[in-house]
């Protein structure tokens, strides 16, 4: 694939994994940045902003600020953001089919390097 190919950055983004763990935990609905950093067990501060910043200007989540104090901020999935969720469904579904044989391949490859 072309370096200027500009599918290129969205395969990109759809590869990223605490795009795909954002992704994923929003596929249950509404969330507020305390919930998402929560459940996104291991992500910063830092890494989940700029995670959901890129997320909304790609169209996939939408950020809805409340006139609160202290400011209250939700993060829900777009359409566009739900349909994605229906794909990486299928590698998820594949991952947990086969992760007994991932996790044997692994350690026949760790064996092999030992």
């Amino acid at each position: 694939m072309a370096q200027n190919c500009p599918t290129r950055q969205v395969i990109g983004r759809v590869g990223d994994k605490w795009s795909l763990l954002v992704l994923f935990a929003l596929s249950t609905g509404t969330k507020r940045f305390s919930e998402l950093r929560s459940e996104v067990q291991g992500i910063s501060q830092k890494m989940l902003t700029q995670t959901l910043r890129t997320m909304e200007r790609d169209g996939w989540v939408s950020r809805h600020v409340y006139a609160t104090i202290p400011p209250k901020v939700e993060y829900t999935l777009t359409p566009l953001g739900e349909s994605l969720e229906d794909s990486i469904a299928v590698v998820r579904r594949w991952a947990y089919t086969h992760m007994d044989e991932i996790v044997e391949a692994r350690e026949a490859y760790d064996c092999r390097r030992e």
